[in-house]
């Protein structure tokens, strides 16, 4: 029951992205901000996912690890404010909030092509969320009672949540942040 109760979405049957008729290089500065945010999310994601990678083979020890992350932005932020997955979950999902509850109206409001955009944003966001938790889930119980199911569980949850998480955030990229320089928003 770890992945199978989650209503995953096709990427194929994402909305088409509109053109924007005359776009210029000033307009393109909010997608290219909103990128830079994303590409920390990236960056952590595919750090984490060689060290879980390596651990699975048993070419990375504890203290390696330890110090391959120590120049992660969540351990950093996790030094600062609690467990590293609480901290990343909790800024993925502060940053999603932000985006439903200002930013997706905005752009929902710019006609029907943006708003069913917007609308498949917010759905992508619940199954990110739903990972998210799964992934906390799994971390702790691979904590309480470490062996190779519970490492198994939790490979498999990050390796799901990687694919929909980095397929998201190119989509959005793509979608709406052309768009946010375009109509003035944010």
């Amino acid at each position: 029951m770890l992945l199978k109760d989650i209503q995953f979405l096709d990427d194929a049957t994402r909305p088409p992205i509109p053109e924007l008729p005359g776009l210029t290089d000033d307009q393109k500065h909010q997608g290219e901000h909103l990128k830079m945010i994303h590409d920390h999310l990236r960056d952590n994601m595919k750090v984490l996912g060689r060290l879980i990678e390596r651990a699975s083979e048993g070419k990375a020890s504890a203290d390696e690890i330890k110090a391959e992350t120590a120049d992660l932005v969540m351990v950093s932020n996790y030094r600062r404010f609690g467990t590293l997955c609480g901290q990343y979950c909790q800024f993925v999902h502060g940053h999603h909030s932000i985006e439903d509850q200002a930013l997706f109206p905005s752009i929902a409001a710019q006609g029907p092509a943006f708003k069913a955009i917007a609308d498949r944003l917010q759905a992508e966001h619940v199954v990110v969320h739903t990972l998210l938790e799964r992934l906390i889930d799994a971390l702790i119980k691979l904590a309480d009672e470490p062996g190779q199911s519970h490492f198994d569980d939790a490979v498999t949850v990050y390796r799901a949540l990687e694919k929909v998480l980095l397929s998201h955030l190119h989509y959005e990229e793509d979608a709406i942040g052309d768009a946010l320089g375009y109509f003035e928003i944010m």
